[in-house]
């Protein structure tokens, strides 16, 4: 187990590697000059000559990739390109809200995936099974920016409310209009991950009570539920566990639709807001921190699932 993480890690450091040349190529192909928006479209020549010169985007490739990854690995993430203020102080900013959106998006996709999976597997094919299954499908239909939009619309057209934009409500100082403003989004972030896991928890939980172990348990006179809260439930759990960690790189990625959308001042947004900008410093630190949560992530769910059954073992 222990070479097999050391392996996981040091791929895990090339695939950082990786990801951290494409999307530096990437953004310096990308049409556009970072020099330029900050000056204005009417700037001068020198002015903008001595943006570029500022901003190091004078020197070769190769120099300012050196440069950048010298900075990133002492902890260094550069300074904001039109604000010039250091990223580390907006990421310390904006990631509560975003860890706030996840945490909640993932308690609401375990809440309602794996319950209602477990009530699909065990009234098969009865309406409840039905129910679930057509609701799982329409979860995994929808696209969530469609679903955001008439979360924002539908409430505000009938009621007249609309969620608080462009800042986040602290927990601490209004706890009932923090979880109105977080709720939503979360909810429909959490959509499609609960349809998926609900369909997967019903696959496997469906797999594991047709095994040989749960038949000897029923033959023992056990009662349904003893079967399938000690025997099945446990290992049919195993697959849905590593899903959920997986959802995180998914769910990453959906921030910043939903961020956007909603104008939560997260670390999505921050991201969208800097492409716009053309902030090389910002996108190209964000990509590679996020490129970091998704392998740790990955790595994690690999040790769990080993805890969770004994009987895998890492060559």
């Amino acid at each position: 187990m222990r070479a097999y993480i050391i392996r996981r890690l040091i791929t895990g450091i090339f695939i950082l590697f990786i990801l951290s040349v494409v999307i530096f190529v990437l953004m310096r192909l990308a049409p556009g000059d970072p020099a330029v928006l900050e000056c204005g479209l009417g700037a001068s020549p020198e002015c903008i000559e001595a943006k570029r010169e500022q901003l190091g985007l004078n020197d070769s490739w190769p120099v300012q990739y050196g440069n950048w990854i010298r900075d990133v690995s002492t902890g260094d993430l550069g300074v904001e390109a039109i604000t010039h203020r250091p990223v580390i102080d907006t990421l310390k900013d904006r990631f509560p809200v975003t860890l706030e959106l996840l945490i909640i998006t993932m308690v609401a996709t375990i809440a309602i995936g794996v319950p209602f999976g477990i009530i699909s597997a065990l009234y098969r094919n009865s309406p409840a099974d039905y129910g679930v299954r057509v609701t799982a499908v329409m979860g995994l239909s929808v696209p969530n920016f469609w679903l955001a939009t008439l979360v924002i619309i539908i409430p505000q057209e009938l009621w007249g409310y609309a969620p608080t934009f462009a800042r986040s409500i602290s927990f601490t100082d209004d706890p009932v209009g923090n979880l109105q403003q977080f709720v939503p989004p979360a909810l429909v972030l959490a959509m499609a991950s609960a349809a998926g896991i609900m369909r997967l928890t019903r696959s496997s939980l469906l797999e594991v009570m047709g095994t040989d172990y749960v038949r000897t348990a029923r033959s023992k006179g056990l009662r349904e539920s003893l079967v399938v809260s000690r025997h099945a439930l446990k290992n049919s759990m195993i697959p849905v566990v590593t899903v959920l960690g997986l959802q995180i790189a998914f769910l990453l990625g959906g921030t910043v639709i939903i961020e956007r959308i909603f104008a939560l001042p997260g670390v999505g947004l921050y991201l969208f807001e800097s492409l716009l900008s053309k902030d090389f410093q910002v996108v190209q630190s964000l990509t590679v921190l996020v490129g970091a949560v998704v392998i740790s992530m990955n790595l994690l769910v690999d040790i769990v699932y080993a805890w969770l059954d004994p009987r895998i073992r890492y060559a």
